[in-house]
């Protein structure tokens, strides 16, 4: 199973309010472990203005994009999804799909003087997994899988993402149910 360029989509029963009703933007995947962004939950009380006040850059008048709680894992480090190719970055992380991951200050100073890639999304921590750990979670009924698109990973409304991902693989939300099953 390939996990990197894709969704996971909580489940009802995912047993874990940070991950409530959570899209999960998936960026490796490997028998090491796994690691995310959750791209439907807006960081609180966090701006991109900030972030970069907070690395000593001054507003240069770049765009007004959301911040997003990216997961629970180094909440103060600051990630870069995008899909521009052409900008990567030292030791980006090239991701199936044509996306790009990158963590460093040239593209943030690039978003703020508006010559940064666009479409991006900017994320503060991330989800990971350890060995086995995510493979377990979706044994269990914890998360649904389904293909990302770049509409729905920069553009879809984010209050109705999670309805959204679930539709895209023929599943009815309200058909959901939190218990697992075995045929």
């Amino acid at each position: 199973m390939e996990l990197a360029g894709q969704f996971l989509v909580a489940m009802p029963g995912i047993g874990d309010p940070r991950f409530a009703r959570s899209v999960v933007f998936m960026c490796a995947y490997s028998a090491e472990g796994a690691m995310g962004f959750i791209i439907n939950r807006r960081a609180i009380d966090l701006s991109l203005a900030e972030v970069f006040s907070r690395m000593d850059m001054e507003t240069a008048g770049g765009p007004s994009a959301p911040v997003y709680f990216g997961g629970p894992v180094q909440t103060e480090r600051g990630f870069v999804l995008h899909l521009d190719v052409t900008r990567q970055s030292p030791e980006p992380l090239v991701i199936p799909g044509g996306y790009v991951l990158s963590a460093t200050r040239d593209v943030l100073e690039d978003i703020n003087s508006g010559t940064g890639p666009d479409p991006f999304l900017f994320a503060v921590g991330y989800a990971g997994w350890g060995a086995g750990q995510l493979d377990q979670e979706i044994g269990q009924n914890g998360w649904l899988t389904a293909p990302a698109t770049p509409e729905l990973v920069f553009e879809a409304d984010r209050d109705t993402l999670w309805e959204k991902v679930v539709r895209s693989i023929g599943i009815d939300p309200l058909g959901l149910s939190a218990a697992a099953g075995r045929a």
